[in-house]
């Protein structure tokens, strides 16, 4: 049975107002459905709910703002239909975009933050090693819990925002100790000791697809270069499959030994992952082969890192003239900030940049041309966007994206 405190009491009986009690009341019934004994407190929320898909979801929010409702703790915002910065770039059926755009003003008028990133991690919103939040979007998820070693789980729309509003989550899953501990071990054998960022989505695709809903461990990945490598494999797990955490021994934080990924105990079931293996799994993410001619290049899935651009933005520079196919570059607006602030983009349009914000192209209707097959180097892109936006995929590296956009048609290294 489900205890509440005498303050969620007084949340649930309206002492918060009316927006309040309608959270906690959703709260109360989710924390029941999936066991809690109890709501614990959160110091963070990342709400996945800006994205239009529809008039009920815009009546929940509005319905919130309403009642007076606020979010109780600080709280962020995934990825909505507009780019609010490049309002041109999104093509949108007439009369769709107002809805879209009150969606995303009604979660500001709650108290949300505008971030409008799918990788709050990388704003000054990143939440501590142990810190309990509530976070929605699955590779936000994945990394919080696997590479700060914050607590959270898979949140979905609506609860997360019940959580931010209440400043509370059910005590279950991810937010116990005991229940974070791995149950698979992936011996990963015969990779690089400087691999591309390719075996990391790899390893992250073969990882998903088979661990189900049990925490992976993974033994012999390499050191990566940044956490933008272990941000790919984050990312191509929770794509590919249902992971929210996982472990790799001696370096993520809950991993600094075998033992304690397992917390003590046996795995459940041992894998072994080959370098061949790692390559037929990337290879699957590729729907044209070598020599198809490319239309864009779309990076960025997740948001592109400060440090990612401080990586394309030299090999473009030095790339040979070519055709020079868009690129566009999906990223977080407190990076483009940034960036604009460094002057790093001031070449951008003769680069053949097209930098996204507030949103992604896998969902939004950015992209000028579909005739042509679209390169990218993320395995999430990759296996959404075929589906979402009807485009044929080339998976490759960031060098290979580079070498592509410049040639007109897809070049690519063997992994």
């Amino acid at each position: 049975m489900l205890e509440l405190s005498a303050e969620d009491q007084s949340m649930l009986q309206g002492g918060q107002g009316v927006a309040v009690a309608a959270a906690m009341k959703i709260l109360v019934a989710f924390a029941g459905a999936v066991g809690a004994r109890s709501l614990l407190d959160i110091c963070a929320a990342h709400i996945d709910g800006c994205l239009y898909h529809g008039q009920a979801g815009l009546d929940f929010v509005e319905r919130l703002v309403a009642g007076g409702g606020r979010v109780n703790v600080p709280t962020t915002l995934n990825v909505g239909s507009l780019d609010l910065i490049h309002p041109e770039l999104v093509r949108m059926p007439e009369g769709r975009d107002a809805p879209a755009r009150r969606l995303m003003r009604a979660h500001m008028d709650l108290g949300c933050q505008a971030t409008f990133t799918c990788a709050p991690y990388q704003t000054r919103f990143r939440p501590s090693f142990g810190q309990q939040i509530a976070w929605g979007e699955s590779n936000a998820i994945v990394f919080a819990n696997s590479v700060i070693g914050a607590r959270t789980n898979r949140y979905g729309d609506f609860i997360d925002l019940c959580c931010a509003m209440t400043g509370r989550a059910p005590a279950f899953g991810l937010h116990l100790s005991e229940n974070r501990r791995g149950r698979i071990l992936y011996e990963l054998e015969g990779l690089d000791a400087d691999p591309r960022d390719a075996t990391f989505v790899g390893a992250g695709l073969i990882i998903g697809q088979k661990s189900g809903d049990h925490i992976p461990v993974m033994a012999g990945l390499p050191s990566p270069r940044d956490e933008d490598q272990l941000k790919a494999l984050g990312a191509a797990a929770a794509t590919s499959g249902a992971v929210a955490l996982f472990h790799a021994v001696g370096i993520t934080p809950e991993a600094g030994t075998l033992d304690e990924a397992f917390q003590g105990e046996v795995p459940q079931d041992v894998i072994r992952v080959t370098r061949a293996d790692i390559r037929e799994a990337v290879a699957a993410l590729s729907g044209v082969p070598e020599g198809a001619p490319l239309s864009a290049v779309c990076l960025g899935t997740p948001h592109f890192s400060h440090e990612e651009w401080m990586r394309l933005l030299p090999m473009l520079r030095a790339a040979a003239p070519g055709k020079r196919v868009p690129i566009y570059v999906n990223t977080g607006r407190a990076t483009l900030e940034r960036l604009k602030a460094e002057g790093a983009l001031d070449d951008a349009e003769a680069l053949g940049l097209v930098p996204v914000a507030d949103t992604c192209t896998y969902v939004t209707s950015v992209l000028r041309r579909l005739d042509g097959a679209v390169m990218t180097n993320s395995g999430k892109w990759a296996h959404y966007a075929p589906g979402n936006i009807g485009v044929s995929v080339a998976f490759g590296d960031l060098a290979d994206c580079v070498r592509s956009a410049a040639a007109g048609f897809v070049v690519r290294d063997t992994l």
